[in-house]
């Protein structure tokens, strides 16, 4: 009876171990951290190799054709009659298409824009002004006549050259060589320090009393706070800047002053700098904080020797936040400070440098990666309290 019943027991079916869903999970998570990463990356490596190639090769391909060879439909203007010399009995000038070392070549030529691929390098081809013009691959060519050249203006050839890849740092000495770059990233400084400081040491108190003191209308307020987060900066830009407009000219001084954008920066940045640091300041340990009103100590002693230091990785967070933002902006820089040579920022520099037409592209990217320095020493600097200050002030 008991075989009977063992022999009908099914067997038992084996377990997957949870230590092989945590290793595949791990694996998963890795996988798409390095995507994301790779992902995120293309941009600034884009940025960084079109800054490095020059301005004819920005204009006919991508960044990842950099090393490669290239093609570009160019056009030459052959010299006229004055350049002929006479070889036995015949009328010949010679030329080169390139400049010597630029590592050019030609693919195919002709005599019209239509027909780029009439001849190869060393073909022959009929001149529509007399004789006949050989050119050869590495750009040098012979215009053959029986009789003499008199054309005053010298005709054109159409061809398609091979560009070779190409790399320099001349895109970079442009730029720091352009007059006012210097002055340009001390007005940054000059705007940016300030306005990352300031809304920080007025959200610190702020949040704190949203945090820990208790008063009538505080769930309002921080309602208000969050409603804040979601108005446009270009919605309110306008009514703002006239606004201080008034006041400046109510009380007699200036209108294009750094004060006003510091302003208008710290008026931006408060309800972000608020919703982090309250939430933060939220989620530390309650029982701290009543130690120390046992102990008789202030509102105002426990937030400058507890809450205060306890609170600084928020306080990174929001400080590289901000920096970033006020680094980077343009349109509040021109609103506030304008155009002039005297407050223009980095960004507006930039804009400058980048041309009329916005066709200086060699420009813009060498200059961004110059504008990137100082953002990057920020963050690598307070990178270990971003991530903690992060996630800690937003979840709550």
């Amino acid at each position: 009876m008991t075989s009977e019943a063992q022999a009908a027991t099914p067997p038992a079916i084996p377990k997957t171990s949870p230590l092989i869903h945590i290793r595949w999970g791990r694996m998963f998570a890795h996988a798409a951290l390095l995507f994301l990463v790779i992902l995120w990356s293309f941009p600034t490596v884009g940025l960084l190799v079109s800054s490095l190639r020059d301005k004819d090769q920005l204009t006919v391909s991508g960044w990842w054709t950099a090393l490669v060879v290239t093609e570009r439909n160019e056009l030459a203007r052959l010299p006229t009659s004055d350049s002929q010399v006479e070889e036995d009995g015949q009328f010949v000038i010679r030329g080169e298409i390139f400049e010597p070392g630029s590592g050019r070549s030609i693919k195919s030529f002709g005599t019209k824009s239509s027909e780029l691929a009439a001849a190869m390098p060393g073909q022959t081809l009929p001149m529509r002004d007399g004789g006949e013009i050989t050119v050869d691959k590495d750009g040098s060519y012979e215009w053959v006549s029986a009789e003499a050249f008199t054309h005053t203006r010298g005709p054109r050839i159409f061809f398609v050259a091979e560009i070779p890849p190409r790399f320099t740092l001349e895109n970079y000495v442009e730029v720091l060589d352009s007059a006012g770059i210097g002055r340009s990233f001390v007005n940054s400084f000059t705007v940016t320090v300030p306005a990352t400081i300031i809304p920080i040491l007025i959200a610190a108190f702020a949040a704190y009393a949203l945090a820990w003191m208790k008063f009538s209308g505080r769930g309002l307020l921080v309602a208000v706070v969050v409603g804040m987060l979601v108005v446009p900066l270009q919605m309110s830009l306008i009514p703002l800047l006239r606004m201080y407009n008034g006041i400046a000219t109510w009380t007699g001084g200036e209108s294009k002053t750094y004060l006003g954008i510091w302003l208008a920066h710290t008026g931006f940045g408060l309800p972000l700098a608020i919703y982090l640091l309250r939430n933060y300041m939220a989620g530390l340990p309650r029982e701290i904080m009543e130690s120390a009103r046992i102990d008789g100590a202030s509102h105002f002693k426990i937030f400058t020797t507890m809450v205060l230091p306890l609170s600084f990785p928020a306080l990174a967070s929001f400080a590289i936040f901000q920096f970033l933002w006020v680094w980077n902006d343009l349109l509040v820089a021109t609103v506030f400070l304008g155009n002039s040579e005297q407050t223009l920022v980095l960004t507006g520099r930039l804009r400058e440098l980048l041309g009329s037409r916005g066709d200086n592209w060699e420009i813009l990217t060498s200059g961004a990666f110059i504008s990137i320095i100082v953002p990057l020493i920020v963050f690598f600097s307070l990178q270990r309290y971003f991530v903690r200050g992060l996630l800690s002030g937003s979840v709550k």
